[in-house]
């Protein structure tokens, strides 16, 4: 997607967009309130939407019309069905006197027009959130290019600059106190486009439309940063190959001491851009590694080159070997049990990569062919195909985890048994009773989590939160670990309670822990704290969906009945009379907290 998304011209991009199919994709609808034309971004956002799965509706609001349609009301454009509320309001627009004006304003009459527009984006903001629950994105301020003042500009504290970095800051205090809001930089974007590409004058003066289409391009592609990330669709495995990307040339045949990797020129290029893959190791992406070559031959690499960032301990897969590379990756993903639309892979072999988009068009591609080093590390930080919208404490670790997951089955590779293997672990699972610490981990693993998912049912921090406060629900935690390390918080229950039954409304489990038994340790005290709240029953549901086919018949391999049954969904019931006192696991030891 990254590499054709800036190939690709916008004729070339609608073109593409026509001949796409929309089978299999999930709705996404956008409503764009504005007070300039930006039409022209449409067909960008289509085009990313369609490569994350998306089959999108925009409704764009009537021009100039933000207050009327966030304060008034516009259920046309604002309610439970919209995804994604974007917001664009440009400065020049709403404040002539602070854009071409500025200096012609005294100090009231400067603090007055700042408090017209810090109270417009509150009540807008506040409007917003009263009509639609949807995630807002606000597109900030651009700070002047060419200040009123010129160059006194600088002489006088950059005053005007300033000035709109102040309200911009405002903004971004308004929007972290409104849940599932957030502010996309419209500057970042005019940086890499450059300022004398960014705007179209022409249509500015015959249209309202500031925006040139590589602005738009850019703008997009920013905003479906945040969209992906929201919608689960961001990555979370960057698959490397070695030869001509990691370093230059080829181990095999130049051998360690000649191939291109160093702190200078000309062996630079890869030394950053190992740095940058290191930075998204840092950020909780898992990286593997997946080469045609001799494997003695590249970790000898790893570990013995003096200037080699990556080592063999950031590694959690390899696949090295003369095997296709759509083969070796399936195998990494079934190695660390993650769906192949969850990596992306770089390399720099057309051949190679021309067959992997034909074998597993899920895994995104980054394409280094034709391409100098000195462009790789400015690449992988341009794709954000790996950003997410907060970080946890398992993000951080998360490299390490599954570093210790291929650990562990090197492990059971050796055991007698299963049984004897599980015992020889020595695992502790602790659960616990939700707290204001666990929301975010809970929130991401709702909106992360599809195969141990029961009812694939996804949560904001926000509502998480409100479990907190409600009576009528609970919510438990599961973490783990073992000799190996510790997993962190792994499996999830969201209990809700009427009169005389509980239901189940999520449970889920981390595919880090499948096949420990860890899932009994959960189900059972969601069932104990059903049974201690009064429940005479307890309720639960199985929505189908592509990925979580594994956990079809969970309910009734623990005791539960189908009460009906239809299209793959099922409901159930269980009475707590028919309750043990325990469910134990005979190789976990458990911690109540």
């Amino acid at each position: 997607m990254f590499n054709e998304y800036y190939q690709l011209n916008y004729s070339d991009l609608q073109e593409s967009l026509r001949q796409q199919p929309k089978t299999g994709l999930s709705p996404l609808r956008l409503a764009v309130l504005r007070n300039v034309m930006v039409e022209p971004i449409e067909i960008y956002w289509k085009f990313l939407a369609k490569c994350s799965g998306f089959d999108t509706e925009i409704k764009f609001g009537q021009y100039d019309q933000i207050m009327a349609e966030a304060v008034g009301g516009a259920p046309e454009l604002l309610n439970t069905k919209t995804d994604v509320v974007v917001v664009f309001c440009h400065l020049e627009t709403f404040s002539q006197n602070l854009t071409r004006r500025f200096g012609a304003l005294n100090k009231e009459q400067l603090k007055e027009e700042c408090d017209r527009v810090d109270v417009f984006c509150h009540s807008v903001l506040s409007g917003i959130r009263r009509q639609t629950s949807a995630a807002i994105l606000w597109h900030g301020f651009e700070l002047p290019a060419y200040p009123a003042m010129g160059i006194m500009e600088n002489a006088t504290g950059g005053q005007q600059v300033e000035t709109v970095r102040q309200l911009n800051d405002k903004i971004k205090g308004i929007l972290c106190d409104i849940e599932n809001a957030y502010y996309v930089d419209l500057d970042a974007c005019r940086a890499r486009v450059g300022v004398k590409g960014f705007y179209d004058q022409r249509y500015w003066h015959i249209g309202h439309a500031p925006y040139s289409r590589e602005a738009y391009r850019e703008i997009a592609y920013e905003d479906f940063k945040y969209i992906r990330a929201l919608k689960s669709k961001n990555k979370k495995c960057l698959v490397l190959d070695c030869d001509n990307t990691l370093w230059g040339g080829i181990v095999g045949e130049d051998g360690l001491d000649k191939i291109s990797l160093s702190k200078t020129n000309p062996g630079s290029a890869y030394y950053e851009f190992q740095q940058e893959i290191l930075n998204l190791y840092d950020r909780g992406v898992i990286l593997a590694v997946c080469s045609k070559n001799n494997e003695a031959d590249v970790w000898e690499v790893f570990r013995s080159h003096p200037d080699m960032v990556l080592r063999q301990e950031h590694i959690a897969a390899a696949q090295i070997n003369w095997d296709d590379k759509a083969t070796n990756i399936r195998r990494i993903a079934d190695e660390l049990n993650i769906g192949t639309d969850s990596m992306v892979f770089v390399d720099d072999n057309e051949f190679e990569l021309g067959l992997l988009r034909q074998s597993l068009p899920d895994v995104e591609v980054l394409s280094l062919a034709g391409r100098s080093p000195v462009e790789y590390r400015s690449m992988l930080a341009e794709c954000g195909l790996f950003d997410a919208l907060n970080m946890t404490e398992e993000d951080r670790k998360r490299g390490r985890m599954y570093k210790e997951e291929a650990q562990r089955k090197k492990s059971v590779e050796l055991a007698v048994d299963i049984p004897t293997y599980l015992r020889s672990l020595g695992m502790v699972a602790s659960v616990r009773l939700l707290d204001e610490f666990a929301v975010s981990r809970v929130s991401q693993l709702t909106q992360r989590t599809n195969q141990f998912n029961l009812t694939t049912r996804r949560y904001t921090e926000d509502d998480i939160r409100s479990f907190l406060k409600d009576e009528k629900a609970q919510a438990v935690t599961l973490e783990l670990k073992d000799r190996f390390g510790d997993m962190g918080m792994v499996g999830a229950c969201i209990l809700r309670f009427q009169p005389d039954h509980a239901e189940i409304d999520t449970l889920l489990l981390s595919c880090r822990a499948f096949g420990r038994r860890a899932e009994e340790i959960l189900l059972n005290r969601a069932l104990q704290l059903a049974r201690d709240r009064g429940a005479k029953h307890v309720k639960a549901q199985y929505s189908a969906t592509v990925k979580n086919v594994i956990v079809r018949d969970f309910y009734e391999q623990h005791g539960f009945l189908i009460t009906s049954q239809e299209a793959g969904n099922k409901k159930y019931e269980l009475k707590v009379s028919d309750l043990g006192s325990t469910m134990p696991v005979e190789y976990l030891q458990i911690v109540t907290v």
